[in-house]
């Protein structure tokens, strides 16, 4: 007597997932791999007067490695983040930290107040500060009619950077703010009573629960501020109105392959600068994931 095995059936490919990664995927595809590719393939030819488009291979970045205008533009990015990026997330942190305490009120007043800067456009929050900045006209040209000219202005080359990082800390201490404030209300409420009832002070909660606990945060806000400081452009290309014989053509990476490109159609050689620059972006980003994610471990 024979005993019939039950057949095992096959599951059919569930294909519902596609329906809803399909149109992401999709316009992933179209704004951000294409235009990638198509950068890529244009880095590696190049434009002549006689004899029209050439197959040049690595030859633009080569050209780019070796182009003190990049390196100048680059340094003064890393010189900027350097500075801007701690000054601005300490802020953040603080008007976080200040926003969680049970001891401020008005919370949601202040925290729309503090975000509202995000919400203006970069464009439009530059040339506002621009006309505070400008030495014929606005906020330090009154001041220093008032005070016979002993205000330095903004716009000159000591103080550009400065005058720069304060126009992007202003607008983006408030997503910093949103990110951390956010992460603070995550962390359990248990943490908080047992160290009341350990006796632990305001500060001592703060450097031993609330910071470490938002810590995954510091690090995704910090990775976003790196990669925005490299993606700096709004804030030099409209000042360069203003101050053109401070900020130049090659003022920041971006600002030198847009005007490459738009101004010196060099378009093949823009596109390997561009790329350069967003190799040396992922670089330090992922420098910066993988020492946070050090001191996750510890």
């Amino acid at each position: 007597m024979s005993i019939a095995m039950p057949q095992m059936r096959r599951s059919r490919p569930s294909w519902a997932g596609w329906w809803f990664v399909g149109p992401f995927m999709i316009v992933f595809t179209l704004v951000l791999i294409v235009p990638l590719l198509y950068a890529i393939y244009l880095s590696l030819f190049r434009d002549t007067l006689v004899g029209g488009t050439h197959f040049v291979g690595l030859e633009n970045y080569a050209l780019a490695l070796q182009d003190p205008k990049f390196w100048d533009a680059t340094i003064r990015v890393v010189v900027f983040l350097c500075i801007q990026v701690p000054i601005m997330l300490v802020l953040a942190l603080t008007a976080a930290l200040a926003l969680d305490s049970a001891r401020l009120r008005f919370v949601p007043f202040y925290r729309l107040s503090i975000f509202l800067p995000y919400a203006v456009p970069g464009v439009v929050a530059v040339m506002i500060w621009g006309y505070m900045y400008g030495d014929q006209f606005g906020l330090v040209a009154d001041l220093n009619r008032w005070l016979d000219g002993i205000v330095p202005s903004p716009l000159s080359d000591t103080f550009i950077m400065t005058a720069i990082g304060n126009i992007v800390t202003w607008e983006f201490v408030g997503y910093n703010m949103l990110i951390f404030f956010a992460a603070l209300q995550a962390i359990p409420q248990e943490l908080y009573e047992a160290a009341e009832i350990d006796g632990a002070g305001a500060f001592r909660t703060v450097f031993s629960i609330k910071i470490p606990g938002i810590r995954g945060a510091i690090v995704v806000a910090t990775i976003f501020s790196i990669i925005g400081s490299f993606q700096l452009f709004n804030e030099p290309a409209v000042l360069q109105n203003i101050a053109p014989n401070v900020i130049t053509s090659y003022f920041t990476p971006n600002l030198y392959a847009f005007n490459l490109s738009f101004a010196g159609s060099q378009f093949n050689y823009a596109a390997a600068i561009a790329i350069v620059s967003g190799v040396i972006t992922m670089i330090i980003a992922f420098f910066a994931q993988s020492m946070g994610m050090k001191e996750d471990k510890r």
